[in-house]
């Protein structure tokens, strides 16, 4: 299984003309089998994808849809063993926090890569490697 990171699921529903690359891109990687992701993904994609400030803003019906749609995926939840090791994780990597717990949930759900544009591509955390599939 690869773990999807938040922006995956964000450029999945831009209707921006300049990411119409990376929005097909990214609905290529959530039709195959083999995503998983968490429920801090699921809380950073409401929370950006309703913001008021992005220009295609998705109301809060549309957001709640596409969470139950993605709920399709494996789902990590959160736990305080990920939280502990996501704390050690950033002192390790020099991460920050959130992005600590990508990575710790990530391991926990069983995943050797993440996908994500936003961590350093080709990077590997203690046998989690990061992909940047928008290269």
């Amino acid at each position: 299984m690869r773990f999807v990171d938040t922006n995956v699921l964000l450029y999945a529903i831009s209707r921006d003309p300049s990411e119409q690359d990376k929005a097909k891109r990214a609905n290529d990687l959530l039709g195959e089998r083999d995503p998983a992701l968490s429920v801090q993904v699921l809380q950073e994609f409401y929370v950006q994808a309703t913001r008021a400030s992005r220009r295609d803003a998705i109301s809060h019906q549309q957001a709640v849809l596409l969470i139950e749609s993605f709920r399709r995926f494996p789902v990590q939840d959160l736990t305080s063993g990920i939280m502990l090791a996501a704390l050690d994780a950033r002192q390790r990597f020099q991460l920050s926090y959130w992005d600590a717990a990508i990575i710790e949930a990530s391991r926990a759900a069983g995943c050797t890569q993440v996908l994500s544009e936003d961590l350093d591509d080709g990077q590997d955390y203690g046998g989690v490697r990061v992909t940047n599939p928008f290269r």
